[in-house]
């Protein structure tokens, strides 16, 4: 499809002016497809990969139907998505949206937050609920929240949310609303249990598919660093010493700290600009000039500032900030690894929370994460050196060295020997960077937590094994779902045949065995027991035949037997 502008959509004055200050002009191609569609009130079917702008393509739609007067404190659009993140990040999207539409109000329902405040929330009149399947089951038992009113049904990431074992919440949640409503479906692939779903709750549903490849991010190489939040300016200013890109980008969230980062980096002795909305056209045109002739080595800028920078040799792209989302964060990297190039690109992490949400974005692009230590003072300052040595040399090899040569010969003249005017000439080219970096004190070396981690694991044990195809990420989904836990504070996963150990925090273990029990995954219903501890089945089993509990000696060689011939499975 040729390139449609959000203009010729045709968006009603709100949305169209929240999808302009949102930075968009272009539509993707399953916006420009799915929104028409959705709009006439057509079921839709969405094939597109994690990326392609699936949140814009049913939200714009979703936002626009809403009936702000009699019924605009009901329950109209429902967004299901499989993991809290994923909520989250639709909601943020989707009151960007509806900014600019009063009376529209979007509430965002996950496991592992406070139920009272989401009762609350839902209770002051929310009209657009984004949930996960299994904390949109438990409102719904509680009655506080009612979908009779309910136009629009959407299931984010379909297929994922059955791989994690809720097509039974799902299937259910369906059921309870109404038969006129429309139903929307995204997802990357299409197994037989995806085509079952549309078309038991699907009307004559339009199949919208567009290109089936993942994001190419093959050619970028991936890492993150550390960093303590108050020292992160100076992170960057060695990284950026140590690696002497030839042409960076530095993405902020903030127009402020654009700003403030480019004016730091200036300070150091770097060819940097800051690029940013509130930037006027002639001068946005300047900067984007410099930064394409190699002038501005350095860009530093807002996603919206650069969403329709066109470089093909970006050497690398540093996440300054956590990006909001994961369709920014694939639209950052982008900006390197261009026309057959290889790229970088490196985020900062300021604490473990953000950590994860890394590698939630890596885990979703199916992408390698490194780790990546900052460079010290001293391998900063000799990669400088040995950046400015290629420099002179190049100059040397290309004959530059001409109209220096006649003002040598007039030092020389004045009594200075070539060593002196060499001296003070690298001094008076280089000198500011290095005296800039001589005010950097050394950055602390990240926490060594492994070892930490490992002694505060306890383990779970659960009645499922490989007979029932059991795969870790649905383990993860499950637990992530229902607990407080996140995907990333799960450690070892061990699946036998009919059983599996799951490594889960020391603190965490009774709360993870009270809320799987009972619950089900792939369709099959859960025994969850702290490994160590006999289950509860096996306890009454020798209560009703008057068995003793085991002392001393006999109870020590029974957990032996019971731990050797469960790993023997």
């Amino acid at each position: 499809m040729n390139n449609v502008l959000f203009s010729e959509l045709s968006l009603s004055e709100p949305l169209a002016r929240a999808v302009g200050e949102m930075g968009f002009e272009s539509a993707t191609e399953i916006q420009a497809r799915a929104i028409p569609l959705l709009r006439a009130g057509a079921d839709v079917i969405g094939r597109s990969q994690t990326g392609t702008g699936k949140t814009l393509a049913f939200g714009i739609p979703a936002v626009e139907g809403i009936d702000t007067g009699e019924n605009k404190g009901q329950v109209q659009v429902l967004i299901l998505c499989p993991t809290r993140e994923l909520c989250m990040q639709a909601c943020g999207e989707i009151r960007k949206l509806a900014k600019y539409k009063p009376g529209v109000k979007t509430v965002d329902i996950y496991g592992g937050a406070p139920m009272n405040r989401q009762i609350m929330a839902l209770r002051s009149g929310a009209n657009i609920v984004v949930g996960t399947p299994g904390r949109v089951m438990d409102h719904l038992r509680r009655r506080t929240l009612r979908l009779e009113h309910l136009r629009m049904v959407v299931l984010d990431e379909a297929d994922e949310m059955l791989s994690m074992g809720f097509k039974e919440d799902i299937e259910t949640i369906l059921t309870g609303t109404p038969e006129s409503r429309q139903t929307v479906l995204f997802s990357a692939t299409m197994p037989p249990a995806i085509m079952a779903l549309t078309g038991e709750f699907q009307r004559e549903a339009q199949l919208v598919e567009v290109d089936k490849k993942q994001p190419s991010v093959k050619s970028i190489r991936q890492a993150y660093c550390e960093v303590p939040a108050s020292r992160k300016q100076d992170a960057l200013c060695l990284l950026l010493y140590a690696k002497n890109p030839q042409r960076a980008i530095v993405f902020c969230n903030t127009k402020a700290m654009t700003e403030e980062l480019a004016e730091n980096l200036r300070k150091r002795g770097m060819d940097a600009q800051g690029l940013n909305g509130d930037m006027k056209q002639p001068q946005r045109t300047q900067v984007m000039n410099g930064f394409k002739s190699g002038q501005v080595r350095i860009l530093v800028a807002t996603d919206v500032a650069a969403r329709g920078i066109d470089v093909s040799d970006v050497d690398i792209v540093l996440n300054y900030d956590l990006p909001q989302d994961m369709e920014y964060y694939l639209h950052r990297i982008g900006r390197t690894g261009r026309a057959g190039k290889e790229g970088c690109a490196l985020t900062f992490c300021t604490g473990r929370r953000q950590a994860q949400q890394l590698l939630e974005f890596a885990r979703m692009t199916r992408s390698e994460l490194q780790r990546e230590k900052l460079p010290s003072v001293q391998q900063a300052a000799q990669k400088l050196e040995e950046g400015y040595a290629c420099e002179i040399k190049e100059a040397l090899l290309a004959g530059q060295q001409q109209p220096g040569g006649r003002l040598l010969e007039a030092l020389e003249a004045a009594g200075y020997t070539p060593q002196q005017v060499a001296s003070a000439a690298l001094t008076l080219l280089y000198g500011g960077r290095q005296l800039q970096m001589d005010d950097i004190e050394e950055l602390p070396a990240p926490r060594q937590a492994a070892p930490r981690r490992r002694e505060m694991m306890g383990q779970v044990a659960l009645n499922l094994g490989k007979k029932d195809c059991i795969a870790p990420n649905h383990i993860v989904g499950a637990i992530a779902e229902l607990t407080d836990l996140a995907g990333s504070e799960i450690g070892k996963i061990e699946i036998f045949d009919s059983r599996t150990l799951v490594g889960i925090p020391r603190a965490a273990v009774q709360q993870v065995v009270e809320r799987l029990r009972g619950k089900k995954i792939l369709g099959r219903r859960v025994e969850a027991s702290i490994w160590g501890e006999r289950p509860a089945r096996e306890r009454r089993q020798e209560k009703g035949r008057g068995a003793r509990p085991l002392q001393g000696k006999r109870q020590a060689a029974g957990e032996r037997k019971r731990n050797r011939s469960f790993q023997e499975e």
